[in-house]
């Protein structure tokens, strides 16, 4: 009778640690130093060998990771819901001009609310460059001297990155501005209303401003790299979550158990925080690893909205402009598909040529960029 209960008590305890890992472990997949001050005093070797020693923690991610595979396996074979999956592909590509909108209030927004807010990108570096945050923040916003702009914010990023590694937080932003960079403005913007403005004949600003015709041969000249936009925030996106997975919870796992102690998370789902842990390490790093390649890319954008999502809900003290550029690239992810080079265009699947890409030149060209 006793070995049925230990038998029937560890059957439950995987099932239920396969739906955590299967469900992306979402609640513990956030900047955790953004909510917790302490953490526990565990060395990651000490963690690991626990963690990868107790059946209760290996049983349910080999089972979690075998069940993703068959899912896979199967949709591959049977490829189902042929007609619905190209319909939304057809609707999401009807929102390709609003890309460049899109990635510009992705990461306009968290500048100004981090000049305001009194630190600098993340909330853990308390720096205080308000005129700078807030300038650049409305550039991208208004979408003047975009690519400048964006340049500019990289630069400064990269700077506080070699002075503070915390920054590596906010990783998304290499790609997300890196992006920007490379489509440009857009509309509505700024620029493109200079642009239109210095482009009639007649004008009485086309005949005083002196970057227009530049700003047309630059555009001219990056048109043939802007199908590379998915390829960008694929990079960004998905190092983004690589470096979480890794460096925020398998590397450091003091700080994600200090995260499911402080929201009780063992009492939402019966599985050992180890487990808890382990799993959001290993989830974070395979949805990095499969926007990296291009696996399965639109797919794996939902997942990471839905990890999103379900972090904001569950852990209320997580600052919600620390996500507002993931959620950005994610959903620029949704639009796009997987891009140029990606396992997506080996499986038949979001292949784009460069043709597909969103591309305006008028809309593109500034009159105000360098």
């Amino acid at each position: 009778m006793a070995v049925t209960l230990a038998v029937d008590r560890v059957r439950r305890r995987l099932v239920l640690g396969t739906a955590l890992l299967v469900l992306g472990v979402g609640t513990v997949s956030a900047h955790e130093e953004y909510v917790v001050d302490d953490e526990r005093n565990v060395g990651a070797a000490e963690f690991l060998a626990d963690a990868l020693t107790d059946p209760l923690v290996v049983g349910p991610l080999l089972v979690g990771a075998v069940v993703v595979l068959a899912v896979v396996a199967t949709y591959l074979a049977v490829r189902p819901f042929g007609r619905d999956v190209a319909a939304f592909r057809s609707a999401m590509r009807e929102y390709e001009p609003y890309v460049p909108w899109l990635l510009r209030i992705s990461l306009g927004i968290p500048l100004i609310g981090a000049g305001f807010g009194g630190y600098f990108i993340s909330p853990e570096i308390e720096v205080n460059l308000r005129l700078l945050q807030v300038a650049l923040g409305f550039g991208l916003l208004f979408g003047l001297a975009t690519r400048l702009v964006a340049l500019l914010a990289l630069a400064a990023y990269l700077v506080g990155v070699a002075i503070r590694p915390t920054l590596l937080l906010q990783f998304e932003f290499v790609g997300g501005l890196a992006a920007i960079a490379l489509i440009g403005s857009g509309r509505p913007s700024a620029d493109h209303v200079l642009q239109r403005i210095a482009g009639t004949p007649g004008a009485t600003f086309a005949r005083v401003d002196p970057v227009y015709d530049r700003a047309r041969a630059f555009q001219e000249w990056i048109g043939a790299y802007t199908a590379l936009l998915p390829v960008v925030v694929r990079l960004g996106l998905g190092v983004t979550f690589v470096y979480l997975g890794l460096g925020q919870k398998l590397m450091r796992p003091g700080i994600a158990l200090s995260v499911v102690d402080r929201y009780d998370l063992t009492a939402v789902v019966p599985a050992s925080p180890e487990l808890w842990a382990l799993g959001a390490g290993l989830a974070e790093v395979a949805l990095g690893l499969a926007l990296v390649v291009g696996f399965f890319t639109r797919a794996s954008a939902m997942v990471a909205i839905g990890m999103f999502s379900l972090t904001l809900f569950a852990l209320p003290d997580d600052p919600v402009l620390a996500h507002v550029g993931l959620f950005g690239m994610a959903s620029v992810l949704l639009i796009t598909g997987s891009g140029p080079y990606a396992v997506d265009g080996r499986l038949g699947r979001d292949h784009r040529t460069p043709t597909d890409a969103p591309t305006d030149d008028r809309a593109s060209a500034t009159a105000v960029e360098d």
